[in-house]
């Protein structure tokens, strides 16, 4: 059942960030990247994590569009995606890359800091 799962994600992945690509027309939509997406154990519920080129106050309206927009990302997907049950997605913002800076950070102020 593992494997089904980890081939769900990928497969969802490739297919919501087509649609994004293409299919979508709302002019409140940045430059979005589809990073992940989780699935939950019974395949109906997927975390779909997006990267948002922008700063604070357009991740924030990209975010709320694609909130707009999920009905007609999941039909399009049931139209795509042949499963029994299409997963309720739900879209957050991926902020590892973030994380992963601040955390070079600190190690790079540390080590100026041994350095002394």
């Amino acid at each position: 059942m593992r494997y089904r799962r980890l081939r769900v994600q990928d497969l969802l992945r490739e297919e919501i960030s087509l649609i994004i690509q293409r299919e979508l027309q709302d002019p409140g939509l940045g430059f979005i990247t589809v990073v992940e997406v989780k699935m939950s154990e019974d395949l109906k519920a997927g975390k779909v994590y997006v990267s948002i080129y922008g700063d604070e106050e357009e991740q924030k309206h990209t975010l709320e569009a694609l909130k707009r927009s999920k009905g007609y990302i999941k039909f399009l997907l049931g139209q795509r995606v042949k499963l029994r049950y299409m997963p309720e997605v739900t879209f957050l913002i991926d902020d590892t890359l973030e994380r992963v800076q601040r955390i070079e950070e600190i190690l790079k102020k540390e080590a100026h800091e041994n350095k002394d």
